[in-house]
Order: structure tokens, then C-alpha cells, then sequence
């Protein structure tokens, strides 16, 4: 009899501890991916595990990423500093040459009585900062694949070879990729994603067994980045005779020659031309491509999902997911992201927690929110001290009313895409040499066109950025000097999206009352918004 009373005392206290448990964290993180989903209302994609974490918990539809391009999207949402502040606005800057003592929010869980992991590409690649976890990755004597198929592998070798005998040490800098593509009858774990989420599942198993610290696991995928390889089983989920293309395929109406760049980064795969616009049946493929690399992450993430449920802590855990930034698929004549339009900057989220009530689970809401706000947000969904540093908004209240007054404005920028490398990079002397040069030329050619005695090298090439401000309304994007933040802009631009959401004209000339009420807004809402302190 007593030992049947030890015996339950000690599953209640178990129960209570428990209980008393921080919750988990699980931090997905996805490259390259747009609200190209069935729970944002795509058509054609193919996405049960997305829109089931949608339905579970709270999706947001007008969310976006600080600049569209890796490196400082994912330092932004990883300190919680915005690209402005911090000044990491291209690929190869490293956030802690710019950062050194800001505190992650890995670390800042790690503070706070956690233990943390993470699996595939959470930070930049180069920048992993290995600082900011505690637990030591699991190995797998399996050595994941860029390519699975030797003709494509061949391709790339010889291209490589190709490119550096050409061009030199410019070419590391991505002309030699491989194929834009591949297709292969193949396990999921043949890539890298599929790889990570196995091991992935097999850290959550082994923390169950520990049954020690809370843990935040970032699970980040690399896929649907280029280039676009995945399982030939997702391929066949679709008919190309169902995928629609863009159907705008120009620049908008009056808008910035220097906003709109020639699409380098798909540019540098075998087997794209290297001038001029893509012809229908490549870009049905290429499209292709993009969807089934959707639908094997998307399987990646049921699996790890499915992991918490059969190890028993999914009612104690919080799931976050999120883009990194958008992806042009035509739109604007772009195959790429690296703009300051909608496309590039708006991504998906969704928030599942525990503790939601009922009935908010399955909801959409229309408030602005940036991923610099995923870092308050889940310090005070965990009950932990929101750093003082951070430059977002918990958006914790939107959990409980997903209609309630939110934010008037958030903001994406991006330096002159027309006048960068791939990686926001300002262009190397180097790369005008090479098949660049003559696309170079043109996108220049236009640009000084249109700016006419506004042109100067050294501004559009280094110094020109474009700030982005969305409000419900309206895209407002100005074109200034970075160097200083009361410069004349060198150019506006204004979309309604009221009555032109895909942004096709450029309304800043025909309104300027409109244009003045909204500098107004801007430089108010940008000062709320960048108010970093003690980093």
C-alpha cells in the first residue's frame, strides 16, 4: 500500500513539474519560401502539413521580412535588430563584426534555462555562431548531396572549371552552380533537409529521454532556394499543364529602374540564359521545380511535427514558422528575391501555442507584423525578460484577438538590386567582365536614363537604398543616401493596394499630397521602430 502511495505521489509531482515546465520551442525556419501555400490560398501548391499547423494555430497574412536576401534577414530576426541599425546589409558582412556582444535569442533562452540545438540553415551560411547553442549536433554517418544525379554533378564540375579558367577568382563568387534543377528518384534523406529533420527527430527523442531543460530546436530548411533539388516523388504531385505563370512580367509603370534587377541569381545555373526573358516551357518548369521543393519540405515538417505528438510534448511546446524573405517567379520580369516590392519582402508565418484559445486556432489575421518581432514575442510567450535591445513587438496579443489595432507600418529596405551581386554585394570590377557585364550595361543604361543629373557611380552603387514602408494601405518606398538619413530622396515610389496589389504603377507623380501625408508617416513610424539600445 505504501509503495502504490509513493508510486502516485511521485507521478503527480512528475505531472506538476511538468506542468510547471517552460514550454519548448521549435523554430522553423524556411529559405527562399513565399506564401506560395494552400493556407495562404495558393492554387496549385501542395501543402498538407503547413496548412495543418495553420489550422492549429494562428497564420499571419501580412508579415515581412526586414530585406530580402539572407544574411540580414536572418541576423535581423536572430538579435532582433533591424538592418539599419546594425548596418549588416549584405551576405558577407558577419553580424558579430558588427554586433559583437548582442545577445541571440538562442542565447538569450540559453539565459534563461534552456538548452539549444539547431539542425540545417538558421543563420547565414558562414555565420552559423556556434556561440548561441549548447547542445552539440547529432552526426549521421550519411553524407548528404547537392546533386544525386552524376550528369548534373558532371555539369557543375565542368562549369566550375569552365567559369574559373575565364574569369579567374571571380568565379567562386556563385558563376558555377550546376543545373537550376534536379528531379531523382530518390529518399528524402538524400538532401540535406530530409537529413536534418532525421536528426532533428532523433534529438527531440533523445531530450524526452534526458527529460531535462526546456529546449528551443531551430530546424532551418534549405530548400526552396536554388538550386531546386528535391525527391522525384514531390515532382510528381504536380501536372505542369495546372502551373499559371506570372501574369505581370514587367517592371512597373514608372517605378525605379534601379529597383529592378536581371535576375543574376538564377542567371548563374546551367543551363538559363544569361541575357533576355526565359521562354514558356522553362519557366513552367522552373516553377515546377520551386513547388515540389515546397512539398518536400513540407513533408519534413509533418514528420517533425508528428515527433512531438508520439514523444508527448506537443501541448507543452510553441511552433514558430517562418520565410526568410519572398520570391519573385516571374513577377516583374524577376526570377529571384532582392527587392523592396511584395513579392520579395512579404513571407509566411504561423504561431502555434499550447495554451490558444479554441476559438482562435485555424485564425488568419490582417495585422502588420515583421519577423523582427518573432524574438519578443516568444520571450514573452515563454515568460522570460524581453531584452531591451530588441527592435520588434511582441505580438503575443494578437494570440488572443487576431483583429485587435495593430502596428501602423513596418518596413523591409534594400540597397540599389539592379546595381548588387546576388547577395546584396556592391559589383565587383571583376564581374563586369564576365557574362554580367553586358546585363550590367543595360540595367545602368536605364538608370541613368531615367535619373538623368540625379546619376552618380559611387551613390547607386554603394550608398543607394530603398525604404520600404508598408501600411494597409499603401507600398512607399524612398530612395535615398544611407549616409545620411535627412537626405532628398532621389526617387519615390507609391503603390495602392486598394486597387493594384501586384503593384504595377507607380502612383508617387500623380499624388503628391498623398506623398507628403506618408513622409510623415514614415519618418514617424521609422523612429518608433528603430529604437536599439544597450548592444
Amino acid at each position: 500500500m505504501k509503495n502504490i502511495l509513493f508510486t502516485c505521489l511521485f507521478c503527480l509531482g512528475t505531472m506538476f513539474n511538468y506542468a510547471q515546465k517552460k514550454p519548448n520551442i521549435l523554430f522553423i525556419a524556411i529559405d527562399d519560401l513565399r506564401p506560395e501555400l494552400g493556407c495562404y490560398g495558393s492554387e496549385i501548391a501542395i501543402t498538407p502539413n503547413m496548412d495543418k499547423l495553420a489550422s492549429e494555430g494562428l497564420l499571419f497574412n501580412n508579415a515581412y521580412c526586414q530585406q530580402a536576401i539572407c544574411g540580414p534577414s536572418r541576423a535581423s530576426l536572430m538579435t532582433g535588430v533591424r538592418p539599419s541599425t546594425s548596418g549588416v546589409t549584405h551576405n558577407y558582412i558577419r553580424f558579430r563584426e558588427k554586433l559583437p556582444q548582442v545577445n541571440t535569442i538562442a542565447q538569450h533562452f540559453n539565459s534563461n534555462g534552456y538548452q539549444s540545438v539547431y539542425y540545417g540553415k538558421i543563420f547565414h551560411h558562414g555565420d552559423e555562431d556556434e556561440i548561441s547553442w549548447t547542445r552539440p549536433q547529432l552526426k549521421s554517418n550519411k553524407k548528404p548531396v547537392g546533386f544525386a544525379l552524376p550528369e548534373n554533378n558532371k555539369i557543375r564540375k565542368e562549369t566550375r572549371e569552365k567559369m574559373f579558367a575565364k574569369y579567374g577568382e571571380v568565379a567562386k563568387y556563385g558563376l558555377a552552380m550546376g543545373p537550376a534543377y534536379e528531379c531523382a528518384d530518390v529518399p528524402d534523406d538524400t538532401y540535406s533537409d530530409g537529413l536534418n529533420t532525421d536528426l532533428a527527430i532523433q534529438t527531440i527523442k533523445d531530450m524526452v529521454k534526458e527529460d531535462g531543460k526546456p529546449f528551443f530546436l531551430g530546424l532551418g530548411f534549405h530548400k526552396p532556394h536554388l538550386n531546386w533539388v528535391a525527391p522525384k516523388k514531390y515532382w510528381d504531385l504536380y501536372n505542369e499543364e495546372d502551373i499559371k505563370l506570372a501574369t505581370q512580367t514587367t517592371a512597373p509603370i514608372n517605378g525605379a529602374e534601379m529597383g529592378i534587377h536581371p535576375s543574376f541569381e538564377l542567371r548563374v545555373r546551367s543551363g538559363i540564359p544569361k541575357s533576355g526573358k526565359l521562354d514558356k516551357q522553362l519557366s513552367i518548369t522552373l516553377k515546377h521545380a520551386y513547388l515540389a521543393c515546397v512539398s518536400y519540405v513540407d513533408a519534413q515538417i509533418g514528420k517533425v511535427i508528428n515527433a512531438l505528438d508520439e514523444a508527448g510534448i506537443k501541448d507543452n511546446t510553441i511552433i514558430v514558422l517562418w520565410g526568410d524573405h519572398g520570391w519573385h517567379l516571374g513577377e516583374m520580369g524577376i526570377w529571384g528575391k532582392a527587392t523592396n516590392y511584395e513579392i520579395a519582402t512579404r513571407v509566411p508565418m504561423m504561431i502555434y501555442t499550447p495554451d490558444m484559445l479554441a476559438k482562435n486556432r485555424g485564425a488568419k489575421t490582417n495585422a502588420l507584423v515583421e519577423l523582427v518581432d518573432i524574438y519578443p514575442t516568444l520571450s514573452d510567450l515563454a515568460g522570460i525578460e524581453i531584452p531591451k535591445h530588441l527592435e520588434g513587438k511582441s505580438f503575443k496579443p494578437l494570440l488572443k484577438n487576431p483583429s485587435k489595432k495593430w502596428k501602423k507600418a513596418v518596413f523591409s529596405q534594400f540597397p540599389s538590386p539592379a546595381l548588387r551581386e546576388w547577395g546584396a554585394f556592391p559589383i565587383r570590377p571583376a564581374m563586369r567582365e564576365t557574362y554580367f557585364g553586358l546585363l550590367l550595361k543595360e540595367v545602368e543604361d536605364k538608370i541613368k536614363l531615367q535619373q538623368k543629373e540625379k546619376w552618380d557611380r559611387v551613390l547607386f552603387e554603394n550608398y543607394l537604398m530603398g525604404y520600404a514602408m508598408r501600411t494597409d494601405d499603401y507600398r512607399f518606398v524612398i530612395w535615398k543616401d544611407s549616409r545620411n538619413q535627412d537626405s532628398k530622396p532621389v526617387q519615390i515610389e507609391l503603390f495602392d493596394h486598394k486597387i493594384d496589389p501586384e503593384e504595377t504603377i507607380n502612383i508617387a507623380n500623380e499624388h503628391p499630397k498623398l506623398v507628403s501625408k506618408l513622409l510623415k508617416v514614415f519618418k514617424k513610424e521609422w523612429k518608433k521602430a528603430h529604437k536599439s539600445k544597450g548592444i
